[in-house]
């Protein structure tokens, strides 16, 4: 019997690599699901928003594709936000902290914590009212 879809990821994030690359991936996703819910919200067809954003269909569906290889500008996101209704809010959030191993000359490694920060940014839209 072969494992259902929700087995096959937990059995993948376990291996460190994948679990970060997913990690890494997700506010693409995310973003991407968020731009489909919004034009869909609003009432439009890809191709009824790209008469509005004066573009073609190909650009509205390269943009709302998880698997496209290019990254939107942050440009391009507020005219398409604004098209169909919403302004865009971006946050950042820290990450957990992660633990690193150090070496000082002439002692044991510390184990301590990261000396700098990352940020993860979520990407909010809102409907203007």
């Amino acid at each position: 019997m072969r494992p259902s879809f929700t087995d096959f990821k937990k059995k993948a994030l376990e291996d460190l690599d994948v679990k970060q690359e997913y990690e890494n991936l997700t506010p693409a996703y995310a973003l991407r699901k968020q731009l489909i819910k919004i034009r869909k919200d609003a009432g439009f067809t890809q191709e009824e928003l790209a008469e509005i954003l004066h573009t073609k269909k190909s650009n509205i569906s390269r943009l709302e594709n998880v698997n496209s290889s290019i990254s939107p500008k942050l440009s391009t996101i507020e005219e398409y936000a604004r098209a169909v209704g919403y302004q865009i809010e971006i946050n950042f959030i820290p990450q957990v902290e992660q633990h690193i191993t150090k070496k000082r000359k002439g002692s044991k490694p510390f184990k301590g914590k990261a000396s700098h920060f990352s940020y993860t940014g979520s990407l909010t839209m809102m409907s203007i009212p």
